[in-house]
């Protein structure tokens, strides 16, 4: 059956992106095109340099592109100055990296709190809380990064990411720096939750194991889009 693009929350149109040097113009980007309807999980993947982060920090607004437009929930984000760029990703977006990004002087429930906090919301404790018992750290509240392994700072990450309820999830080879196993574990933990809230998943992967969990996969090679497939 083919991919409902009704209600697209992620709309990529002729994106490019270029970088020049001083002996040439490198092209990262050449003319990719795709839309992500509301609810699906998309694969991004490819060999190392094939463009894949790249498009990702287009599609969240943290990179302009050469050219092109990306279009998320219905707001060109070239209509949008920086601030209103920062706007929309605290509004719309969760990320999860493959380094975690977690910050080392707060412990793994002020990390949670930290973007429910800048949102506002009163209810950050009691939802950190909430979240980091539902990925297993329930014991592990007053932990810093550092008396966490890697797996378990992942897990953190997880719930911070999905803490704010966001519609859409960015995820940069969230298992990238862990062994198999801790990986599957993450792994099956952001798919529960990803099904759980009803966001859209776009997840950068060079995982084959990963991306056949995905609805779609999007095939990356020098900078082109060369498949858009059901993932198989």
């Amino acid at each position: 059956m083919q991919a409902k693009a009704i209600s697209p929350i992620v709309q990529a149109i002729a994106l490019t992106k270029q970088v020049s040097t001083f002996e040439s113009t490198l092209t990262i980007l050449d003319d990719v095109s795709f839309v992500v309807g509301a609810g699906e999980s998309i694969a991004v993947v490819g060999v190392s340099g094939s463009g894949k982060s790249t498009l990702l920090g287009l599609l969240a607004g943290l990179d302009l592109p050469s050219s092109g437009r990306v279009v998320l929930d219905g707001v060109d984000l070239a209509s949008l100055d920086e601030d209103g760029r920062a706007a929309l990703r605290a509004r719309l977006l969760g990320f999860v990296f493959q380094s975690f990004h977690l910050l080392p002087s707060l412990t793994a429930q002020e990390n949670v709190m930290l973007p429910l906090e800048l949102a506002g919301s009163g209810e950050a404790r009691p939802r950190a809380r909430e979240l980091l018992d539902r990925v297993g750290l329930g014991g592990r509240l007053g932990h810093y990064p550092r008396q966490l392994s890697g797996g378990e700072q992942q897990r953190v990450a997880i719930a911070r990411a999905f803490a704010p309820g966001p519609k859409l999830l960015l995820a940069d080879e969230p298992t990238g720096n862990l062994d198999t196993a801790t990986g599957e574990h993450v792994t099956d933990l952001m798919f529960a939750m990803n099904r759980e809230q009803g966001a859209t998943l776009v997840l950068v992967t060079h995982d084959e194991r990963v991306s056949r969990r995905c609805s779609r996969a999007l095939r990356l090679a020098a900078g082109r889009l060369v498949s858009d497939a059901v993932a198989a």
